[in-house]
């Protein structure tokens, strides 16, 4: 008889990664099932224990074998990068079980108070009368904080009634957050432009005709198809010269969950916000912002808005200056009568900046070829931390577009697992992600159990005459992921719950903002960047010009991120019901950062993952905040040199390896010896000299 293979705690792969060959739709729902009788059964072994409540038998116990955790990471993981509608389905019906142990899990009252009891032997009312036990490290008062800390925030200390509304409230907004993603997903996958007159194509490079081509062929059409998908969207907009298929493209795009479908995210959107609005409420706070915020190196709302206001005051000027001269730019080609709309900006944009500079993604594209990029990512890891990437084709992955990698110290000792995976499909949600398959912790038992990490991205496809060629933006979304990646890899904490990624919200991108710095350094370039076709290195002149152009338009694009933080705060910082129409209150949230009118029937927020279903909710001012702490932290390299391993030595051991053990801030000024600043920012995008 045929064994479900999630029941085998340590799987008969190498590392004992996911065994995906043998995993099959059935397993997930009983595995999930078993998972949480295991967990119960865990808790109540500890709440029954005779032992008075210590540390060590309390908070730094961990389960013999999570299997909850291991068979949710395959199942979720794969939602996003190889989804099918049975697994949507199941996933939709598993959501409220899961939520329900998780609920019953925060609202256990003598599990807590096990908690308690330890967190008051190190926050004693009276220290000199109540000496804590032994001083803790302090990753682990970290841990117990986060434990304690955890249960307040999620109720435990409220009424009988408030508790079952927010039992309903976390049911409600795990079906509500997976419906939204789900609905994106389908709405954006539904529309093609399909084209089947080659004069309609004038403008596009032959790499977006022949993925056009290929999309089509796929479809089993003639012609050629473009799509939402990152690949086909954006060369279309900055390259085709028919104006109508640009504008019906992107209204296709920027409607997407509007319409009066079945994927509508209209009333999703609604519940989500005053859900989460109710649920703060219930546990004291003004506003979701506020729940968030007291958790974040932002502390609330007010210094998230002082950092919007900065930037606003220091990008908008010029932000408008470069707006002007692509309007000048376009009216100069087109007529004085010309007015720029959204659907413009990209392709006279891409016209001015050739203009000036001399440069497109498509000049770059034959010295990116994805396989060479690969090789130079990897290989500025290696000059920086000493680490190694060998394939393993003997790890089971989930699709055959996915690679696993070995990762191997200086000292060749297995640091991690890594996956990579490139390119888009109907079954993968749009965008680029870093995930893992096991998070890194050190017990007795395991040793230091290393973790397996996962890069996933929807890049250029390789064609029936070319292999993958990426843009420069592309080898920047590589980097950051990989930078996430690294946060990853090497982390070295004792308990999983703080390794890697698993820190505050507004710090998790500093690493992997910092890597995009790499990708405009001539020395970098240098290492990988040459013609898929002829070998040649990129040329040094074509390097200055990335070099020179790599600020043109930044002020726009620092102003657009702005608008999405200022959108996400409006929602989050209601204090009464979200009842107004969503369209007319996002036009209110963003306008002091709008560049262009509004387009009547366009909505972002419908289709704002990051905010709805992702873990942004109030927090997408991190991104700005990371950029002040990467452009500050990078210029510790750029002193004492872009390759230096003293400076990288110190970042991994002050910042990647020890993930959430200690507050960020105490982290970044190890590395850094002082806080940030704005303006290594604002000197980095030239806005200050």
């Amino acid at each position: 008889m045929r064994e479900n293979p999630f029941f085998t705690k340590h799987y008969p792969t190498p590392h004992e990664t996911a065994p995906f060959q043998d995993i099959r739709f059935e397993d997930f729902e009983p595995a999930v099932l078993e998972g949480i009788r295991q967990d119960d059964a865990f808790i109540q072994s500890v709440i029954d224990n005779p032992e008075p409540p210590t540390f060590e038998n309390t908070i730094a116990i961990t389960a013999p074998d999570d299997l909850l955790e291991r068979v949710t990471k395959v199942l979720f993981n794969l939602l996003s990068s190889e989804t099918y509608d049975e697994l949507d389905a199941l996933a939709q019906k598993l959501s409220p079980i899961l939520t329900e142990h998780a609920n019953n899990l925060m609202f256990n009252r003598p599990y807590f108070e096990r908690i308690r009891t330890v967190y008051r032997q190190y926050h004693p009312a009276n220290p000199k009368e109540t000496p804590a036990p032994r001083t803790l490290t302090p990753e682990e008062q970290t841990l117990l904080d986060k434990s304690y800390e955890g249960f307040i925030r999620a109720g435990i200390d409220l009424d009988k009634e408030k508790q079952q509304r927010l039992r309903e409230i976390n049911t409600e907004l795990s079906q509500l957050t997976l419906t939204f993603s789900q609905n994106d997903l389908k709405d954006s996958n539904s529309y093609e432009l399909h084209v089947t007159d080659e004069r309609q194509l004038s403008g596009l490079p032959d790499s977006a005709r022949e993925a056009a081509a290929l999309a089509a062929t796929e479809r089993g059409k003639e012609g050629w198809v473009f799509t939402l998908q990152a690949p086909s969207y954006g060369p279309f907009m900055t390259y085709a010269d028919d104006r109508e298929l640009r504008r019906q493209l992107y209204m296709a795009k920027n409607t997407v969950c509007i319409k009066p479908n079945e994927y509508n995210n209209t009333e999703v959107v609604r519940q989500i916000v005053n859900l989460r609005r109710e649920r703060a409420q219930l546990l004291g706070y003004k506003n979701h912002a506020d729940y968030v915020l007291c958790h974040r190196m932002a502390e609330n709302a007010d210094n998230v808005y002082h950092l919007f206001d900065q930037l606003l005051e220091a990008y908008m000027p010029a932000a408008r200056k470069e707006v002007e001269e692509i309007q000048a730019l376009a009216r100069r080609q087109e007529g004085d009568d010309f007015e720029l709309q959204p659907w413009d900006f990209s392709y006279y944009g891409h016209k001015l900046k050739m203009e000036r500079y001399n440069i497109d993604a498509e000049m770059l594209r034959p010295y990116f070829e994805l396989s060479r990029v690969k090789e130079g990512v990897f290989g500025l890891a290696t000059r920086l931390y000493g680490i190694t990437f060998r394939e393993n084709p003997d790890i089971p992955v989930y699709h055959p577009d996915v690679q696993a990698f070995d990762v191997l110290d200086k000292d060749g000792s297995f640091l991690a697992v890594l996956y990579t995976d490139f390119h888009p499909r109907k079954s993968k949600q749009s965008g680029a992600w870093m995930t893992s398959y096991k998070d890194q912790w050190i017990s007795k038992e395991d040793g230091n159990s290393r973790p397996h990490v996962s890069l996933v991205m929807n890049f250029t496809k390789p064609t029936t005459t070319k292999p993958a060629l990426l843009t420069l933006g592309e080898v920047e979304t590589f980097l950051h992921e990989f930078g996430h990646a690294l946060h990853g890899i090497f982390a070295n904490t004792r308990f999983s719950a703080l390794s890697g990624t698993n820190v505050y919200w507004d710090f998790v991108e500093l690493p992997s903002q910092l890597m995009e710095n790499f990708a405009v350094e001539p020395d970098f370039l240098n290492t990988f960047a040459r013609h898929y076709q002829t070998g040649e290195p990129i040329p040094a002149e074509l390097i200055q010009r990335i070099v020179d152009s790599r600020n043109f338009n930044v002020a726009y694009a620092c102003i657009r991120q702005i608008s999405f933080g200022l959108l996400d705060m409006a929602y989050y910082t209601l204090e009464k019901p979200l009842e107004e129409d969503l369209q007319t209150f996002e036009r209110k949230a963003w306008k002091r950062a709008q560049l262009f009118p509004e387009i009547p029937g366009t909505c972002m927020t419908v289709q704002f993952g990051h905010i709805m279903s992702g873990g942004y909710s109030a927090g997408y001012y991190s991104y700005k905040w990371a950029e002040v702490l990467d452009a500050d932290a990078f210029s510790v390299f750029k002193q004492n040199g872009i390759f230096d391993t003293k400076t990288a030595q110190r970042f991994r051991d002050e910042v990647l390896s020890k993930g959430g053990t200690e507050h960020p801030m105490v982290l970044y000024k190890r590395f850094r010896g002082q806080e940030p600043t704005i303006e290594a920012l604002l000197k980095r995008n030239g806005i200050k000299q």
